[in-house]
């Protein structure tokens, strides 16, 4: 049974309203589902009080408004054994000719996890350590670290609730898919999908384009300000710095490690750029970023973000006004498995953030087209590469077709118009303002096809007024990230993990997915949908800016759920669960090799997990139920995000 459009005066901009909702699970893995969901227009049902902490997932079924029933089931990873478990260990050992570190620790982690029926990735710190978060994370600081926010649940739950907007959407155009549906999803799942970039490379035929070793952002300056410094320029970058009197040496040794920061994770420059930071005072730095166009910001404190906070959701939905009445989409009819089929695309993005969005749509199904200048985006030949073509470029974008525009040019806006004619979304993110200064904003776009979804993805979706550049590490200082992924005991720190512009991303393909469904209810009519960076940090930092709330009411604020530092072994890491940390903190375990330690802290019945290191590893770890694979140019590639029934 499909769902019947609304009447032009039932038009909602909720997409879920009529719709009941029912959750039950750990808290940590409701609760983004439970508040999008709410936003959305769904009636939702289950309080946190009644959920179990320590169940191994949850449920969550959305029924009404004229839809047959989908349910989708967040985990926190698969089960590591079983008809659909992971590797066997013949399946690991083949790997072995290789003689590769990775194998071996596979084959002795196998060995280790094989002597336990209980899964050993249950929750965040778990998690983080098998899927290679800590490691990317810990790059900067030269060892494994655990993120203090709930990076993966958060995740996780934005992609619990694309699955179940992706089935109702496929009931709404009908086809195969008007039967209920289940989806399945899980933080595990989630963290791989953070990590994909960074995995790809490990496939590359040739070396990482810049230095892995510990070093980065944010600086410090003589009055103890921390900030965080953002230019694409190397003539800004070199202008702020000759304006501090850094030396020339430093300032050229600096750029590139600075520039591939957003790849590698790490950035090594050198050491007289932190000192020269630390010879100014606050003011004198902000002249300096003014003169030479680089932007500099300071880093907020949880406190300061969370008495400004609006409480704003982290995207909006808007309808347009055609000029003239949509026209019916004739195409393919979307199957359960793709429900997204006959749909189509178009994404001028660049980086990450947009890219990821249309990435996400077209594993669901859709044909994606991207749009880019003259001679193809540049970023494709950014090493290290597989097969020619950079290995991170593909992580978000194999797939796609392209078609090349040069959007400064008249023929080229025509040309986008034209293609824009036969889509069903346009996707970018652009600088604010670019769109309308070309004459292809919304409203432009909507008076070429009235039934569009017009999608962007921003850095703060105008909601500060003093906001600096909207890129990730950016959005991170202002927003307090680097205070909440840091233990109390540390300076603040934006993470050089790409945390936001996956979120981001996330949350684009999210917005898409509601507007589709909202055009649908809606009688086809088109709709804008926005997304932001901001709102990214806003939904992984809703717990602590609340904590933060109550501590300025004077309230005791309820301490983070430990910031995950992993036990050091002799040849590796252990992460404990939120529950056993600080009882396995009280082993040594520092001259055990892993297996070993996992072992003697298992006998004590706590529970552990084995920190991924080596990223490589992934292929023929055991602890996932849905394997690494590999592209057509030999890059590896991570599971789809969910599986659907």
């Amino acid at each position: 049974m499909t769902s019947p459009p609304l009447t032009t005066a039932q038009t909602t901009a909720r997409p879920l309203e009529g719709l009941r909702c029912d959750i039950a699970g750990p808290p940590g893995l409701t609760r983004v589902v439970t508040e999008h969901l709410r936003l959305l227009g769904a009636e939702t049902h289950g309080t946190p009080e009644d959920r179990t902490p320590d169940a191994s997932g949850a449920h969550v079924a959305l029924a009404g408004a004229g839809f047959e029933p989908v349910t989708a089931e967040v985990l926190w990873a698969e089960p590591e054994t079983g008809p659909e478990g992971g590797a066997s260990r013949d399946a690991v050992a083949t790997g072995a000719a290789e003689a590769t570190p990775a194998v071996h620790d596979a084959l002795a982690v196998h060995d280790a996890l094989a002597d336990h029926d209980e899964p050993t990735v249950r929750d965040e710190p778990t998690v983080q350590a098998a899927t290679g978060i800590m490691a990317v994370h810990g790059r900067r600081d030269g060892a494994p670290r655990g993120l203090g926010a709930d990076y993966a649940a958060t995740a996780a739950g934005v992609l619990a609730v694309q699955g179940l907007l992706a089935q109702l959407l496929a009931q709404a155009r009908g086809g195969e898919a008007r039967a209920a549906g289940r989806v399945r999803t899980s933080a595990a799942r989630a963290g791989l999908l953070a990590v994909s970039q960074y995995l790809a490379a490990t496939g590359a035929d040739e070396g990482e384009a810049a230095e892995l070793a510990p070093g980065g952002p944010p600086f410090t300056s003589a009055d103890g300000t921390l900030f965080e410094l953002e230019t694409l320029d190397p003539g800004a970058w070199a202008a702020f710095w000759r304006a501090l009197d850094a030396p020339a040496e430093a300032i050229r040794g600096g750029w590139r490690p600075f520039q591939f920061r957003y790849a590698t994770a790490c950035a090594p420059f050198p050491d007289a750029l932190h000192t020269t930071a630390r010879g100014h005072r606050w003011t004198r730095i902000q002249e300096a970023a003014a003169a030479s166009g680089a932007e500099v910001c300071a880093l907020r404190t949880l406190a300061a973000r969370a008495a400004e906070y609006d409480g704003a959701a982290p995207w909006s939905l808007a309808r347009l006004s055609p000029a003239a009445p949509p026209g019916k989409r004739p195409g393919q009819l979307p199957t359960p498995e793709l429900p997204l089929a006959g749909m189509t695309v178009l994404e001028a993005g660049r980086r990450i953030q947009a890219p990821l969005a249309a990435h996400l749509l077209r594993l669901l199904g859709a044909d994606v087209v991207r749009v880019e200048p003259p001679g193809g985006d540049p970023l494709r030949g950014m090493p290290p590469a597989c097969d020619g073509v950079s290995a991170r470029w593909l992580a978000l974008n194999r797939g796609k077709r392209a078609v090349e525009a040069d959007i400064k040019a008249p023929s080229g806006r025509r040309r986008l118009r034209e293609l824009v004619a036969d889509a069903d979304v346009f996707l970018h993110n652009w600088a604010p303002g670019k769109a309308a200064q070309l004459g292809l904003d919304a409203a432009d776009l909507a008076a070429v096809n009235p039934g569009l979804v017009y999608a962007y993805t921003s850095g703060w979706a105008d909601r500060l007024d003093d906001a600096p550049m909207g890129t990730d590490f950016m959005v991170q200082a202002r927003t307090a990230v680097g205070e909440a992924v840091r233990p109390a005991d540390e300076p603040p720190a934006p993470s050089l993990m790409t945390l936001l512009d996956v979120l981001g991303g996330l949350l684009g393909a999210e917005a898409v997915l509601a507007g589709l469904l909202l055009r649908e209810r809606n009688g086809g009519l088109g709709v804008r949908a926005d997304s932001s960076l901001l709102g990214a940090a806003d939904t992984l930092l809703a717990p602590a800016l609340r904590r933060a709330a109550r501590a300025a009411r004077g309230a005791e604020p309820r301490p983070p759920a430990g910031f995950r530092r992993p036990l050091r072994t002799a040849d590796g890491w252990l992460a404990p669960t939120d529950a056993c940390a600080a009882a396995a903190a009280a082993y040594d375990v520092s001259a055990l090799p892993t297996p070993e330690a996992l072992t003697l802290l298992r006998s004590h019945g706590l529970t552990a997990t084995p920190v991924t290191t080596d990223l490589a590893s992934l292929h023929t770890d055991p602890r996932f139920a849905a394997t690494i694979g590999r592209d057509a140019h030999g890059a590896p590639t991570v599971p789809d995000p969910w599986t659907f029934t």
